[in-house]
């Protein structure tokens, strides 16, 4: 985390002096030229624009700080107020190291300065935010190396669990209580594989909460804050993107028309396989692959018609080898190594480390068959939420 918020400082800082820059220059130009290129009233150009410059860069580093540089609208918006306030506190400074009083004179010699001598600066500065400070900030962000880390966001069910979205399967009564104690078992089993589990706030009202896998995708240092396909499960992102912000990444996000649910997408090696299907659209898939293109990622979009998710049907493991149930999967041919498993339920495979995974107990055919692979295997009895079309990888999300 320090590494990321070390970075995300050094952003703010750079494309802060870039937008100053840009403001400092631009002024500076047109003024000279509204004075004919007489460089002797450069003294003058600087005494009104040193103050606002100076502003600028402290309001343009702390907006970066805060998130304004995280969306493109955002940052529209700030360079407008950062380009205003920068203005007119830059001025209050000059009249103060000029011992003038801030009185109705002031303040009106101050709006006029919007409209005459400090518009070019303004309005460059009010450009510049949006366009080269967005440009430099996310360039410097997206050149870390992902920090080495093992984290897992998990997400306590909800109360009214029973009642979480099925498609593809008969709905069975869901046992409250032993979903509870699977899921604690599921949490023990990742924590005792050396991995630091953190709660996502609950959701109690919102029954297919506990699958936080769906609300979010991490691509190293940065997650991509999903849209859920099915309405009911929009509001769940809310706290997924608390808690990704608060472990230092760097948010992106998945915007209306578009729907990505994070079960759809699997990730082997720098290539990502999305999941066209019920409950992620081509918008979605678009949008995700103009995302990580800069990242260095390939997005393959993948139909999925008969089952909910794509991971569902498909998992990877450590090696990058695809795994399925053949009845699930649309076109095998789509992966580049696929070997099929012989179990609905033995599709999902969490990748714990280079040679240790968690799959569900109720696939014994599968695990044997990972087993004889060379891997370790942890097995967890997720029973209650296989009843609900949950998997393994949909109860957590994993930050490595």
């Amino acid at each position: 985390m320090t590494s990321s918020w070390g970075r995300r400082l050094l952003a703010s800082l750079v494309s802060a002096v870039a937008v100053a820059a840009i403001g400092l220059v631009a002024s500076t130009v047109v003024l000279l030229v509204a004075n004919q290129l007489n460089t002797q009233v450069l003294g003058n150009i600087t005494t009104y624009t040193v103050w606002p410059t100076l502003t600028s860069f402290v309001l343009s580093a702390v907006a970066a700080l805060l998130g304004c540089m995280d969306r493109r609208w955002i940052a529209v918006v700030a360079g407008v107020l950062v380009a205003f306030v920068s203005t007119v506190v830059g001025m209050l400074i000059l009249f103060s190291t000029l011992n003038a009083p801030i009185n109705g004179q002031a303040w009106g010699q101050i709006a006029q300065s919007l409209i005459s001598i400090n518009l070019p600066f303004w309005l460059s500065t009010a450009i510049a935010l949006p366009t080269a400070g967005f440009a430099v900030f996310t360039a410097i962000e997206a050149q870390g190396a992902p920090v080495s880390r093992k984290i897992a966001l998990v997400r306590i069910p909800a109360g009214n669990l029973s009642e979480g979205l099925i498609t593809h399967i008969d709905r069975e009564a869901v046992d409250s209580e032993l979903a509870d104690s699977q899921w604690d078992a599921y949490v023990a089993a990742l924590s005792a594989a050396g991995w630091q589990t953190v709660e996502v706030a609950s959701a109690d009202k919102l029954a297919d909460s506990v699958f936080v896998e769906d609300t979010a995708v991490v691509f190293g240092d940065t997650a991509v804050i999903s849209r859920p396909g099915a309405d009911s499960r929009k509001p769940e992102i809310a706290g997924t993107e608390a808690a990704l912000r608060a472990q230092g990444l760097r948010l992106l996000r998945i915007e209306e028309p578009g729907t990505l649910d994070g079960g759809d997408v699997l990730k082997v090696g720098d290539t990502v396989y999305v999941g066209r299907g019920g409950r992620t659209n081509a918008e979605g898939i678009r949008q995700l692959r103009a995302l990580v293109a800069p990242l260095g990622y390939t997005v393959v979009a993948v139909p999925v018609t008969k089952a909910l998710h794509l991971k569902t049907a498909v998992t990877a493991l450590p090696d990058g080898t695809v795994i399925g149930y053949e009845p699930l999967v649309d076109d095998a041919r789509i992966f580049e190594r696929f070997l099929p498993v012989p179990e609905a339920h033995g599709t999902a495979v969490v990748v714990l480390d280079d040679e240790t995974v968690l799959m569900s107990s109720s696939a014994p055919g599968s695990v044997a068959l990972v087993e004889d692979l060379g891997y370790t295997v942890i097995q967890v009895d997720i029973s209650e939420f296989e009843k609900l079309e949950g998997c393994v990888t949909c109860l957590s999300i994993r930050i490595r």
